[in-house]
């Protein structure tokens, strides 16, 4: 049983990373690009690690304190990264294409 759980945990990292990685290719301005990142790649990274844990907690000598400092130290460092790259953009005025820009910018222009 824990095979399939290890396993499943694999496959839904393995896509989020893969669906994260191709979402900062292909959309259209900086501030949709962020979005891929540091929510799709995050969730990932954050299921490899927990298959990770599960695989050594069953398997090996038991889940090692790295794991979970890897794990901590992602979920908590992605969001603020990204939040702080939006304000960097936000300041620097960085373009955006009009859906971004929200209903009072749109009004303004």
């Amino acid at each position: 049983m824990m095979e399939w759980v290890i396993s499943f945990l694999l496959l839904l990292g393995g896509s989020l990373v893969l669906v994260g990685s191709i979402g900062l290719v292909k959309m259209p301005d900086f501030f949709m690009r962020l979005h891929g990142p540091t929510k799709a790649t995050t969730l990932g990274m954050a299921c490899l690690l927990f298959a990770a844990m599960a695989y050594y907690g069953f398997y090996g000598e038991g889940v090692s304190v790295k794991e979970v400092l890897i794990s901590m130290f992602l979920l908590i460092t992605a969001p603020i990264s990204g939040y702080m790259l939006i304000k960097s953009a936000i300041h620097h005025r960085l373009d955006s294409i009009e859906s971004t820009r929200g209903k009072d910018k749109i009004e303004e222009d």
